[in-house]
């Protein structure tokens, strides 16, 4: 099916669709790719569905065991461990190790032309047998039908018949809990696969070198940032799932994540950074990913806090606002007025919702409101739900702060977030601009001019910052974070403060200044020796905002300082283990250290190499063009 006949087909399935988007989502759903979220072993055919899933078999003397879903990541005892290496957001190349049991192997593929190719070496001689096992399926119940012929697997689908071979002489293993067509095969020596024409070992081999190279040498005119690049594209890419529910394609956070809820997850600030992340490589991923976010948003007009497969949503609270910051980078890259049409409205009812909602004291407080809840969370209008709001669920900068069940709020006005709003009126208002929506723009600017003028109330002169203030005690608190530097991105501070805020506290081996920055909280908060979670670790989002923070006010040397050891962290962890971690230690810069509670592979995690493609001018300058 052509590009054009397949945007046909899902303009009529769509009904309303626009043609731009259409033709994006055809391009995007086709091909071979890791489509399946289940499996980082499986290879399915968009858009027809077939899938060739490699599973294992490990042979005992008792029993065997046997592995059909491989993922990154999990923490279960003796589950598999992956390493994940090189992938192309094209699905041209990939490249995992695989260690489970006796198993212990590296799986290659490549696209050739339509046709698939993969490569599985074993790394180590097994003592006892483990044998591959060649699954074919037709997934997310689409038509076709499979058969197993002479040793050949073939796939009968619409318009078409493909043939599975395989370069290994397949064994009768009756025994194989597989439910369709499959061939068996010894692991003992490296086994090619290859659909449409029968290859031999070394065409394999010469067709996944080649793509390898190809990837390479796109990573090299990055110069320095090579591998940056490849670790950057790599988590983005393990992570991009096809959503049969919705038909569409999706960035996500991870895999792990997504089987937990379902099928598939979006969340309400990582998706938009992982969109703007994803215009450095690919048009169509990003404006995409953009507007299937934005499409998520509730009956209110919020972007949820969580957005799932299962039907449920955060129905009670949202997250930071950094919508229109991110799709205003994501426009500058891609500057198409349609895309911008698209968003913009979702975009600024959302931006409408929070005085709406979140109005405490003049200044905007996290919150959670009584909404409906068919699944039965426990949580709901909540403090803890309040507090996932803020995207920084257990931060010490919230202990002891009461939540308001009257006020659906806490009872905090946050300096992060009114600095993520100005900041997001602001980018909205710029926005408006271009379409010509002068009425808009103006009210966005009031909104921004009001509400730094109330972060006034914020600034304490002898501490040199602005800080949380307590709306039920009107005392200002001094457990701080990284979100003391958004007033930056707001643009709320003249030079003298900003230069304060920068020279007293970014720099200061007392809070935020060290080998390995930024912590999420004080290196002198009493929980920063923690580690968990938001007690103390690096998180990407935290350093990726300071640092447009500071661009914002021209401080070269902090950039450059944080956008070099956020790489560090980056490609520490990515030469030692393959991983792109969720956070990482501010005392030991390890994604792994025992403290932390961290998802080894999570997409964000990506953004501490990013930093340094803005800071070496491969995108758009974000504080330059559109305000």
């Amino acid at each position: 099916m052509t590009i054009a006949l397949a945007a046909q087909a899902s303009l009529a399935a769509g009904g309303d669709e626009i043609p731009q988007y259409a033709e994006i989502k055809a391009r995007l759903a086709s091909g071979w790719n890791t489509w399946n979220t289940r499996s980082v072993t499986s290879h399915v055919l968009l858009p027809e569905c077939l899938s060739v899933n490699l599973a294992f078999k490990q042979v005992y003397w008792l029993d065997g065991k046997y592995l059909r879903e491989p993922l990154i990541g999990r923490w279960d005892e003796g589950a598999e461990q992956i390493r994940p290496g090189p992938h192309a957001l094209d699905g041209s190349y990939t490249e995992l190790e695989i260690r489970w049991e006796q198993l212990a192997a590296r799986v290659q593929t490549a696209r050739d032309g339509n046709d698939l190719v993969i490569l599985v070496t074993p790394l180590e001689k097994a003592d006892l047998p483990v044998r591959m096992v060649i699954e074919a399926g037709i997934l997310w119940n689409r038509p076709g039908k499979l058969s197993l012929e002479g040793g050949v697997l073939i796939a009968g689908l619409p318009g078409r018949s493909i043939a599975v071979h395989c370069t290994a002489q397949a064994l009768d293993d009756p025994f194989v809990p597989s439910l369709t067509p499959h061939l068996v095969v010894p692991l003992d020596g490296p086994v090619g696969i290859s659909t449409g024409t029968r290859r031999s070992p070394a065409e394999i081999e010469s067709i996944i070198t080649a793509r390898k190279v190809e990837l390479y040498e796109r990573a090299a005119e990055y110069g320095g940032l090579s591998e940056a690049w490849l670790a950057i594209q790599s988590a983005l890419a393990w992570n991009t799932i096809y959503d049969p529910q919705n038909e569409r394609v999706l960035t996500t956070v991870g895999r792990l994540w997504n089987e937990e809820r379902g099928g598939w997850c979006l969340f309400g600030w990582d998706n938009f950074m992982l969109s703007y992340m994803l215009s450095l490589f690919s048009r169509d991923l990003a404006l995409a990913n953009v507007i299937e976010h934005v499409r998520g948003r509730t009956e209110e007009g919020f972007i949820p806090n969580d957005n799932q497969a299962n039907g449920r949503k955060s129905w009670d609270r949202s997250q930071p606002p950094v919508g229109g910051i991110m799709v205003r980078e994501v426009y500058r890259r891609f500057p198409e007025r349609w895309f911008l049409e698209e968003v913009f409205d979702g975009l600024l009812e959302w931006n409408r919702w929070w005085p709406r909602r979140r109005l405490n004291d003049g200044l905007l407080s996290y919150g959670s409101h009584p909404a409906k809840n068919p699944f039965n969370e426990p949580h709901v209008h909540t403090a803890v739900t309040a507090l996932y709001e803020s995207g920084m669920d257990d931060s010490p900068m919230y202990d002891g702060v009461p939540f308001n069940p009257e006020k659906n709020v806490i009872e905090l006005q946050d300096v992060g977030l009114n600095s993520l709003y100005i900041a997001d009126c602001r980018a909205l208002a710029g926005l408006a601009d271009v379409l010509g929506r002068e009425e808009v723009a103006a009210e966005l600017r009031a909104r921004a001019q009001r509400f730094a003028k109330e972060m006034e109330r914020l600034w304490d002169e002898p501490t040199g910052l602005y800080l949380n203030r307590r709306t039920d005690t009107g005392g200002l608190s001094r457990r701080i974070s990284p979100t003391v530097f958004y007033p930056l991105l707001a643009g709320v501070p003249d030079q003298a403060r900003a230069r304060r805020i920068i020279e007293e506290h970014f720099f200061n081996p007392e809070e935020f200044w060290g080998e390995w920055i930024l912590p999420s909280i004080a290196r002198s908060d009493p929980d920063f020796p923690r580690q968990r979670y938001w007690k103390g670790s690096i998180w990407p989002p935290l350093n990726f905002l300071t640092y447009l923070s500071l661009r914002n006010y021209g401080f070269e040397r902090a950039c450059r300082e944080l956008s070099e050891r956020s790489l560090k962290l980056l490609i520490n962890e990515w030469r030692r283990k393959g991983y792109v971690s969720e956070n990482y230690s501010s005392i030991t810069g390890t994604g792994d250290d025992a403290r932390l509670s961290s998802d080894p592979f999570h997409s964000w995690g990506a953004l501490f190499g990013f930093i340094s493609f803005v800071e070496e001018g491969f995108m758009t300058k974000t504080e330059s063009g559109i305000k």
